[in-house]
């Protein structure tokens, strides 16, 4: 499921957006700064500060993670079943090891949100099939003026 493109979108993205719905569907969108792929099928994310998240993983396991490079404007939604696994539980050290490399120790990680990927579907900015001539380059670099950002130098 998570294919090569995935995985490099996974790796490449500084945040991802996990939804989740409450007992009465209500939807909840929130920024996830930690996580990792684990497998070809899994999704792993930090538990550092999210309850509503949580507290809506308890009574619907299903969510949506999406990753989006903001530069090229594109990346995937991925869809599937997420499951929360605490300190205790005894896969957790195995699933938290690559979160807190990651987190370099200045996070606490409250549990590991595991998400079972079902579905992979790419995001796509709405200008590569609206304006002619739109490519990753130029996206870029109309990125980089919005942003008022350079590139960083390669020769460090």
């Amino acid at each position: 499921m998570l294919t090569d493109d995935v995985l490099d979108y996974i790796d490449r993205s500084v945040l991802c957006w996990l939804a989740t719905v409450d007992a009465r569907g209500t939807p909840n969108v929130s920024p996830k700064e930690v996580f990792c792929a684990h497998g070809r099928d899994r999704v792993l994310i930090a538990n550092i500060a999210s309850p509503t998240s949580v507290r809506n993983l308890r009574t619907n396991p299903r969510v949506c993670v999406s990753f989006v490079d903001v530069f090229v404007q594109k990346g995937y939604k991925l869809v599937g079943d997420a499951e929360v696994v605490l300190p205790g539980d005894p896969r957790f050290p195995l699933l938290e090891a690559p979160l807190a490399v990651i987190t370099g120790g200045l996070f606490p990680i409250r549990g590991v949100i595991a998400v079972r990927v079902m579905a992979a579907e790419p995001i796509v900015a709405p200008s590569y099939r609206l304006i002619p001539g739109t490519t990753e380059e130029s996206q870029v670099a109309a990125a980089m003026r919005t942003y008022r950002v350079v590139p960083a130098s390669r020769d460090r």
